[in-house]
């Protein structure tokens, strides 16, 4: 035979092969779909490893993964600019965790060079905490399907907001959905130099801290941040640009006007009770006060009657004659309090008493915020509040 013939069919033989093979090994591919399988790069940190993984996306169209080349110059300018992030330290318990059961732990790295995450740091006694609480719930089901998580680190104030069960109950009490680190030990608030609640640290796909804030407010700001890290996502990991667009407005959320409030959190513990009108401050044991004239009382001040026993975080309430007085400027008053469940097991009644008129009667038992006054307006006024037994443990006033 000719030995050009030969080579010919040789070459046809070896092309037909190499079909062959291509189709064999495909990827499986729906019906009128196309599939971007992309090879996600990885970055070592000084606090979190972001692991290799491959993400999949299925569009109408393909859509181009930014090169190796193209991440490690996005990631160099980036480590010029932000901070990274840290890993989650000394956790305490897990809720809502998105690994095998609900109390599994988690890290922070698992979601890195994967998913944008929302660091929130909030307690659940906190007043301004759980005015952000609607946010942050609604970003969650806005974004969880477009590489959002958000991870709420609980870092307590009080001795029982340590407690799993308490913290657990505030969790479905406000529908959060998102996971939950218990930070009893403060390891993360520390190892971000976290100093306020609330406060969040947006993290980037490549680990950066590309968003933070504290307190509450500038819920528009946060939310387009959010939306361009999650553009970013789609871009690095080639999946198509469709992450929702506008600005969520929760029913549920409470507007304040901070410059009408003009009353600041006060303290009963012998710790922080700087305010203590009539009694000694700074001192622990039992203190047996005088009621003060409601003419004679000030402004912010924190006037006790009766008998109180002062703990470093809470005042409790000693005998059946103890009483409240308060001048405040706001619309709403909160009250952080509970009952000492060996002195009064089924909780301890107070009568709240607003400008000389009675609001009635509230029980206080579950360590937690109760909503004392809720006013349309703000201003100023004055709250008595008498409390009907002993152990009361009365930790703080806050105002919104």
């Amino acid at each position: 035979m000719n030995p050009k013939k030969i080579t010919q069919i040789g070459i046809v033989i070896v092309i037909i092969a190499v079909i062959v093979y291509l189709e064999v090994n495909k990827p499986h591919v729906a019906p009128g779909s196309i599939q971007n399988v992309v090879v996600s790069y990885a970055t070592s940190t000084d606090g979190i490893t972001l692991p290799g993984s491959v993400a999949t996306s299925t569009s109408t169209a393909p859509v181009v993964p930014e090169t190796a080349a193209q991440n490690s110059s996005r990631v160099a300018q980036e480590s010029q600019q932000y901070q990274m992030a840290k890993e989650i330290v000394d956790p305490t318990g897990f809720i809502n965790s998105p690994n095998a059961s609900s109390s599994a732990p988690f890290a922070l790295s698992q979601f890195a060079g994967n998913k944008v995450v929302l660091l929130d740091f909030w307690t659940y006694s906190c007043i301004n905490c759980e005015r952000t609480i609607p946010y942050l719930n609604a970003w969650y089901q806005k974004y969880k399907n477009y590489g959002l998580e958000i991870v709420g680190v609980h870092t307590p104030e009080f001795d029982f907001e340590k407690v799993y069960s308490n913290v657990a109950a505030a969790v479905l009490q406000y529908g959060i959905q998102y996971p939950v680190v218990l930070d009893s030990d403060m390891g993360t608030w520390n190892a971000y130099n976290n100093r306020y609640w609330p406060a969040h640290y947006l993290i980037n796909i490549d680990g950066f801290v590309v968003d933070q804030g504290i307190g509450e407010g500038n819920y528009a700001q946060t939310e387009e941040e959010i939306q361009a890290a999650l553009k970013q996502r789609d871009q690095v990991l080639g999946l198509p640009d469709n992450v929702p667009t506008g600005l969520v407005n929760p029913s549920a959320a409470v507007s304040v006007d901070a410059n009408d409030v003009q009353s600041p959190e006060t303290y009963f513990g012998a710790a922080r009770n700087e305010y203590l009108a009539n009694g000694t401050q700074g001192a622990a044991g039992e203190q047996t006060l005088t009621a003060p004239t409601l003419s004679s009382i000030q402004p912010n001040s924190l006037y006790l009657s009766g008998t109180w026993n002062f703990a470093d975080q809470y005042a409790e309430s000693v005998g059946t004659t103890s009483k409240i007085f308060y001048t405040y400027s706001a619309k709403n008053m909160y009250f952080v309090a509970a009952a000492n469940s060996v002195v009064a097991p089924n909780g301890v009644k107070i009568n709240i008493i607003l400008d000389g008129k009675s609001q009635g009667t509230m029980t206080i038992q579950a360590n937690k915020l109760y909503n004392l006054i809720q006013s349309t307006v703000y201003g100023q006024h004055t709250v008595e509040i008498d409390v009907q037994g002993s152990g009361l443990d009365a930790y703080t006033f806050t105002f919104g």
